[in-house]
């Protein structure tokens, strides 16, 4: 299978060498590589540039975007300008961090899941980080969710969903959006990726309501997102942010933000919500 893989990165010198370095090493390399320096002030193009050198199938892409760092838009508009130099003549597309470093057989067992079942849409592994001598699960969301640094889409589901939300939530919709069209998603809990540097715990002020203004955006409805609000606030251990999301949530509503899902779409999504949430208390 034909592997794509786009690289949004930011400023990041310290790690970018390690998450090239490490799809190089695959046993099944990718077929192209491009990563997306976004007005980075460091030497992170530079190193790109010394890879790009050395292998033809790897590219360079600069833009310059906002230094104010708003989750899901940002990062999506750096991917989407990567994603907008390629050809088609791939089988999966990757959005991957600039953080990471994967297993060398990775790809090899993507490839092999995505081989295996046709219905597969979405497939990855589970992000680690180092605690003080060993590498432990950076566990923030459920184990049935991949996280927005690994993404993996077959061709077809990608085109499906719509590629990617230039917003906050991004990385929950574009799973929602495939189960509405009838795609499986998998986690692969033997593939252990390194994550350099672990998620942030804090946005910029100007961002923090912006996780309730996404729910609203996918038409989760008030109950739903308070739920959902009590779970992410309990999970961080940081009880303001019932309250961000909650104000992001009414903003939205007042503002009446454009949704980024259809009607239709949307009463699916409320039905796999309130199938989850009953999930846990039956």
């Amino acid at each position: 299978m034909n592997f794509y893989i786009v690289i949004p990165a930011h400023n990041e010198a310290d790690h970018i060498g390690s998450t090239i370095q490490s799809l190089i090493d695959q046993s099944h390399r990718p077929k192209r590589l491009v990563v997306v320096d976004d007005n980075s002030t460091d030497d992170t193009a530079q190193i790109v540039k010394s890879y790009c050198k050395q292998h033809s199938w790897i590219d360079l892409v600069s833009i310059k975007s906002s230094d104010v760092h708003l989750p899901g838009t940002k990062i999506i508009k750096a991917f989407n300008k990567g994603f907008e130099t390629l050809d088609s003549n791939f089988d999966v597309i990757c959005k991957f961090d600039a953080d990471l470093i994967f297993p060398e057989n990775y790809i090899k067992k993507l490839a092999s899941h995505f081989n295996q079942n046709p219905k597969l849409g979405m497939a990855s592994g589970f992000c680690y980080i180092k605690l003080k001598d060993n590498w432990e699960l950076e566990n923030l969301t459920r184990k049935d969710h991949i996280r927005g640094a690994l993404k993996a889409y077959r061709k077809l589901c990608f085109t499906q969903i719509g590629q990617l939300k230039e917003s906050m939530g991004w990385d929950t919709v574009d799973e929602l959006l495939a189960k509405y069209h009838g795609w499986e998603i998998l986690t692969d809990k033997t593939l252990h990726v390194k994550h350099l540097k672990p998620t942030a715990s804090t946005y910029h002020n100007t961002s923090k309501y912006l996780q309730g203004e996404a729910m609203y955006r996918m038409r989760y409805g008030f109950i739903i997102t308070l739920i959902t609000a009590v779970k992410l606030a309990w999970r961080r251990k940081r009880f303001r942010l019932l309250w961000d999301y909650l104000l992001g949530f009414y903003n939205a509503w007042i503002n009446k933000s454009s949704f980024l899902v259809t009607e239709d779409q949307g009463k699916f999504i409320r039905k796999i919500r309130w199938r989850g949430i009953r999930g846990k208390f039956i």
